[in-house]
């Protein structure tokens, strides 16, 4: 069984989040590592960039941000690594967020919100697997999924 881990970004594996590939079908739907680590140096306050790791390599990456206005957790950015997905890495990473969120790093908050485009069918099926439903709000091409963590 593969160890799915989060580790900080950092300058020991940054790089290796610049190298990660979607499939080119993929592409569209998340911000690529060197776009959202950009966005994480401009909400340092509020956010936290991870790689996702498989037995101690980087298979993925995904950020978790705060809105201190609306008090939410949100899920940025979420993405494994073409060669890597279809093995439950990006289910156990989203655990992993879930649990570091349940610390309330950045403030206190009963919800978790993320969007994702619905053409997305992968990603928006493990969402409601993990039990994110739809929030009826949206974001341009995207609808918004919410989690209560109760």
């Amino acid at each position: 069984m593969d160890h799915i881990s989060l580790q900080k970004v950092d300058e020991s594996n940054f790089l290796a989040c610049f190298a990660l590939k979607l499939n080119a079908w993929q592409e569209d739907f998340v911000s690529h590592p060197i776009r959202s680590l950009a966005q994480a140096y401009v909400y340092s306050r509020q956010c936290t960039p991870f790689a996702v790791c498989c037995n101690g390599d980087v298979v993925g990456y995904l950020m978790v941000i705060y809105d201190y206005d609306e008090k939410t957790y949100n899920i940025w950015h979420l993405m494994i690594d073409a060669r890597h997905q279809g093995r439950g890495c990006g289910k156990a990473a989203m655990a992993l967020a879930m649990n570091y969120i349940r610390t309330k790093p950045f403030g206190p908050s009963d919800r978790v919100l993320l969007t994702v485009n619905p053409e997305n069918s992968i990603a928006y099926h493990l969402y409601q697997a993990l039990g994110f439903t739809e929030t009826g709000r949206s974001d341009e091409d995207e609808v918004e999924l919410g989690f209560a963590l109760g």
